[in-house]
């Protein structure tokens, strides 16, 4: 049985090894993004418009679980590169619509590439396709359960 103490180690937080590897892998897209002038944030914006093509502000802060005050700079600068459009909803003036431009709509054949080569660089010896798909697999179901915890405090 681990010692009391021990529970404090930093080897023994679930947190630690979360932080360091979602660190760690933002940094291997930082090359391949840098070749489409998108950060990692700006990336996970056009991966929510490539799929979904339309949404609000505020359906994009809730798949990418931030907030307006960090997700609406990140929609200027795009707008600024003509990546994307922001307009006011016809229906609720409150709500901002985005969409891709046709620039960032072309973008999204440069980006194909990109999430097999994040995987090789996993690479094959070391950690194979299925288990990346595992893993993606079980933090997804505790990110379900943590947001689910986190909607019961609300």
């Amino acid at each position: 049985m681990r010692d009391i103490e021990e529970t404090l180690h930093l080897d023994n937080q679930i947190c630690f090894p979360l932080y360091a590897v979602s660190r760690l892998t933002t940094q291997l897209y930082t090359p391949l993004l840098a070749k489409l002038n998108l950060t990692y944030p700006q990336y996970l914006v056009m991966l929510v418009l490539w799929q979904y093509k339309i949404q609000t502000v505020n359906e994009i802060c809730s798949k990418l679980f931030l907030e307006t005050n960090t997700v609406t700079p990140l929609l200027k600068r795009l707008e600024q590169k003509k990546m994307i459009n922001r307009r006011r909803s016809e229906c609720d003036e409150r709500l901002v619509v985005v969409t891709l431009s046709e620039q960032g709509e072309k973008m999204r054949e440069s980006a194909l590439c990109i999430p097999g080569k994040i995987v090789a660089q996993f690479g094959d010896d070391s950690l194979t396709v299925a288990e990346v798909e595992n893993l993606k697999v079980t933090l997804n179901k505790l990110l379900d359960i943590i947001r689910n915890k986190n909607n019961e405090r609300v």
